[in-house]
């Protein structure tokens, strides 16, 4: 037999880990990897196998490319988190908690092309040759390599900076004061977020995100501190992008946009926090220089 059950096992944990970066979902990198699984097994009389776990990491980014391309056949945009089923949300977290996956890049490489996602994951975060990574794409090496690197550039890619007059300046959170708001709400520290609360500090938000009956405007440190306490599950899934050349926290579970959080400061304070329902039109790019990652 080509590969063991042994050895499949043993390639498992990689294929996983792989499948998730190429697919965004847990769920459906457990069918990629037991689909590749059963086109081993039906490879039994074909010729020894010299290298098991590249053969099978190269079969398995095949399907993910060919579910990526269906994907998009079907003119199928990334999922929004309030559109994962719940035990799906929380498997996908799981991975980014327990693999400690960039959360961030998660949300990006939804905005990259099938070749250019494939050929990003494989290179560089699991250091698959190109001349492999060619054969996946049933391309050249010269073509895997432009696919990568276009997908660098559009991850990386370093938005327009603000134009710098006093109403955009005025605009600009501080984000030591941020970090610091974010650091307090993330332990349920309410003393130190009425620390750095102005005393008029408003709250906006849809009322899409709010339990049912909840104010969409909350005018006040004490209320706003208060109320934060209760959402420190979401303040855990964010990470630092920006949306329109502006620098935004998304709140994203598992990976995917579930919410906006924009800050505004004066001096030493946050004057307003506004929430917004991620859309699935939002075009994020890596987090500004001034950002903390």
């Amino acid at each position: 037999m080509p590969i063991t059950v042994e050895e499949f096992e043993t390639a498992r944990p990689h294929l996983l880990s792989a499948a998730h970066r190429m697919l965004g979902s847990a769920h459906d990198a457990q069918d990629a990897v037991q689909t590749a699984w059963l086109r081993a097994m039906a490879a039994r009389s074909s010729p020894p196998i010299e290298n098991p776990s590249a053969w099978l990491t190269t079969v398995t980014a095949r399907i993910c490319l060919d579910e990526l391309r269906a994907r998009r056949r079907r003119n199928e945009a990334p999922l929004l988190a309030d559109a994962v089923p719940a035990a799906e949300l929380a498997a996908d977290e799981a991975v980014l908690r327990t693999e400690d996956v960039s959360r961030a890049l998660m949300v990006l490489l939804n905005q990259l092309t099938p070749p250019q996602r494939v050929a990003y994951v494989l290179h560089d975060l699991f250091s698959v040759p190109f001349d492999r990574i060619a054969h996946v794409l049933d391309g050249t090496v010269s073509g895997a390599k432009k696919h990568a690197s276009r997908a660098r550039q559009r991850l990386g890619g370093t938005p327009h900076a603000p134009e710098r007059d006093g109403r955009a300046d005025r605009e600009i959170p501080d984000p030591e004061i941020v970090e610091a708001f974010l650091a307090a709400a993330r332990t349920g520290d309410t003393r130190r977020m009425l620390q750095l609360l102005a005393p008029d500090s408003v709250r906006d938000a849809d009322a899409a995100l709010l339990p049912r009956g909840a104010r969409s405007l909350v005018v006040g440190a004490v209320d706003i501190a208060t109320e934060t306490v209760h959402f420190r599950d979401r303040i855990q899934a964010l990470c630092t992008l920006a949306l329109d050349d502006r620098p935004v926290y998304v709140i994203a579970p598992g990976g995917h946009p579930l919410a906006t959080i924009e800050f505004r400061t004066a001096g030493p304070k946050v004057t307003r926090i506004t929430l917004r329902s991620a859309r699935i039109d939002d075009r994020f790019t890596a987090a500004l220089p001034s950002a903390t990652a």
